[in-house]
């Protein structure tokens, strides 16, 4: 298992060579390369030359022999009744695998989509479609469980709770396919993060979003600093002998804190998700 740290909040800030470079020197095995940014059309990722760009960041994280393990797509995947928005999403996304594929990156998270009818059958036409790409660029694609809004409060969403997930993931019957389990998204909808972890069980459960909320609101933080029962998760994923990495999703910690205190913050991270992987090994051994 390697301790993996998402791109997105620091290289908002710095840039991704920085992000890159920062998530290295900070003792972090992996990298999440985080390509939201791809919503704006004017991006790094749709310019000629976007492969020396990224051949550029998988070798810097070579000097320090860190690898990308995993990749986000830009979200949101779709928009129902939007066809220019989904002509164009059709081609980054497609775009995010290449990318995915030229870090060698072995996951690539692509987020299900709500729809008012036949929400199911759409969502697994349209990850059918993107199937292929995934294949030729070597790359899974990886499944979330999602939340939306009504009006005010959040509410369960597309792959919300475990059965629904897993017949989304049994459905698709392939191995270009896995299951992202974001952690502080099971609270959210009323669900128990270590009791979908242990219905899930590690042949689906390919890839973790580790971060902590008060399970009201989608936070992003740091584990410890809110309301999620750590030890009840890290036990869970013990106990089915969880193969995926330890991925950090946690781009609101980074927020408040000044640029020259960003490296401290990844340390820190560092430090709690080290702390975090050995709870787990403990209760793997005891299997």
């Amino acid at each position: 298992m390697k301790l993996v740290q998402l791109t997105d909040s620091v290289a908002i800030r710095m840039g991704d060579e920085a992000a890159v470079r920062m998530i290295c020197e900070s003792g972090f095995d992996g990298i999440d390369y985080s390509m939201f940014f791809m919503s704006d059309d004017d991006n790094v990722l749709e310019r000629e030359g976007f492969k020396k760009y990224i051949k550029n960041l998988r070798n810097i994280a070579a000097i320090y022999g860190v690898t990308f393990e995993q990749a986000h797509a830009p979200f949101p995947s779709m928009r129902e009744g939007d066809s220019e928005y989904n002509k164009k999403l059709d081609y980054k996304l497609k775009r995010a695998l290449e990318v995915a594929g030229l870090l060698d990156a072995k996951i690539c998270v692509v987020h299900p989509t709500q729809f008012s009818s036949d929400q199911k059958e759409r969502n697994l036409e349209f990850y059918k479609n993107l199937e292929p790409y995934a294949r030729d660029f070597g790359v899974k694609i990886a499944l979330e469980n999602m939340w939306g809004w009504d009006t005010d409060h959040i509410v369960p969403n597309v792959c919300s709770n475990a059965p629904e997930f897993n017949d989304y993931y049994d459905s698709l019957e392939s191995d270009a396919f896995t299951c992202c389990l974001d952690l502080g998204h099971c609270g959210l909808v009323g669900d128990d993060a270590a009791s979908m972890i242990r219905q899930m069980g590690n042949k689906r459960l390919g890839a973790l979003h580790i971060h902590d909320n008060d399970n009201l609101h989608d936070s992003h933080t740091l584990p410890y600093l809110m309301e999620m029962d750590w030890d009840s998760i890290l036990k869970a994923l013990g106990e089915i002998d969880y193969k995926g990495h330890f991925t950090f999703e946690t781009e609101s910690f980074f927020r408040g804190f000044p640029e020259d205190l960003l490296p401290a913050c990844l340390r820190f991270s560092h430090d709690v998700g080290r702390s975090m992987m050995r709870k787990i090994e403990k209760y793997r051994v005891k299997r």
